[in-house]
């Protein structure tokens, strides 16, 4: 029998001969062990181990999985009525389809009938103390709870945004790098990420105020709409429009239609998730068509609307195109 010490000699020596020749040597597998410590909603969360047994609530969320190539890892994932739409579009559609779906409903029941080890999910993009699904209780089932940053809430109150939204989106993306050990995929799909939003920001008009823009998710009966701590707020703010809710300091929030009307957008992005008739593109059109207030404004009255499916305005990996095809829209209208 070889004594130990003897074969990690040996070993060693290989490594060492085969750099000596400029070979690439790389371990053919990951380490599962050893434990990772990230910051995710200000809080340290240490995490042992590779997850291999993933469940992810929402499309946007489940895409960042993807994006990073982590598409063995997931268990499943949930989503919502209409999610068809947004798998049609998405640039991950295969993955869609190999990846084991859970159904529209992310409950506990579901959850823990998957035996995951890591949950990824959000305040209100699947975590709730009305459902009782939340982090802790994901705790409770011996799994570790991940948040979306986008949906992180603000201390002391619901209302949801630590940062800037790209860089939520980065911060997820880096994190979950260093979880997975995947961080070199991670950091180049940042650095891309960077590159397209800032090409974005380069064709916007000088000498003239960005355009006023609505982001329109739906109205029942008072409209629902994003602040500045949402990816709309920044997807319209690179592409060289002003989100005419910026100022506030929330993310997915209803306002009123007298509001929307007296900051008189100049341009409507509609949020396309399709779920039901009426919550059609074609539906929401009309109905600010025949809303008294709304009908009034310059961009009902020059017919200037714009639809990106949901997951292009979710946290996601499409916040960056959709960054480039907002601002090709505002330069096609000379906004």
């Amino acid at each position: 029998m070889k004594s130990p010490r003897r074969s990690a000699l040996a070993t060693a020596a290989a490594i060492l001969l085969l750099s000596a020749c400029g070979a690439n040597v790389e371990s053919s597998a990951p380490s599962t062990g050893g434990s990772v410590t990230v910051t995710n909603c200000g809080a340290p969360l240490t995490v042992t181990g590779i997850p291999t047994r993933v469940v992810t609530n929402d499309t946007g969320i489940t895409e960042i999985m993807f994006a990073l190539g982590l598409q063995d890892h997931l268990a499943g994932y949930t989503s919502y009525p209409g999610k068809e739409r947004d798998i049609a579009s998405s640039p991950w559609r295969a993955q869609f389809q190999a990846a084991p779906t859970l159904g529209d409903a992310f409950t506990r029941e579901v959850v823990q009938a998957a035996a995951p080890d890591f949950v990824f999910a959000g305040w209100n993009y699947g975590f709730k103390e009305s459902t009782g699904l939340t982090p802790d209780w994901v705790r409770g089932i011996g799994a570790v709870p991940y948040q979306l940053t986008e949906a992180c809430r603000q201390p002391g109150t619901t209302a949801r945004g630590l940062m800037e939204p790209f860089e939520a989106l980065y911060a997820d993306l880096t994190n979950l790098g260093d979880i997975f050990r995947v961080r070199d995929r991670a950091d180049e799909l940042v650095a891309g990420y960077r590159r397209q939003v800032a090409t974005a920001r380069t064709t916007a008009p000088t000498g003239q105020p960005p355009a006023r823009v609505f982001l329109f998710d739906s109205a029942d009966p008072d409209p629902f709409t994003t602040g500045r701590t949402a990816a709309p707020s920044q997807i319209i703010r690179e592409a060289g429009g002003h989100n005419i809710f910026d100022d506030l300091n929330d993310s997915w929030t209803s306002i009123s239609w007298e509001a929307a009307a007296q900051r008189d957008p100049q341009a409507i992005v509609i949020v396309d998730y399709g779920a039901g008739p009426a919550n059609s593109v074609a539906a929401k059109i009309e109905q600010l068509r025949h809303q008294p207030l709304m009908s009034g404004t310059t961009a009902v009255r020059d017919g200037n609307f714009l639809a990106l499916p949901y997951a292009a305005l979710v946290e996601s990996p499409r916040n960056p195109d959709a960054t480039v095809t907002v601002a090709r829209y505002l330069r096609s209208k000379g906004l």
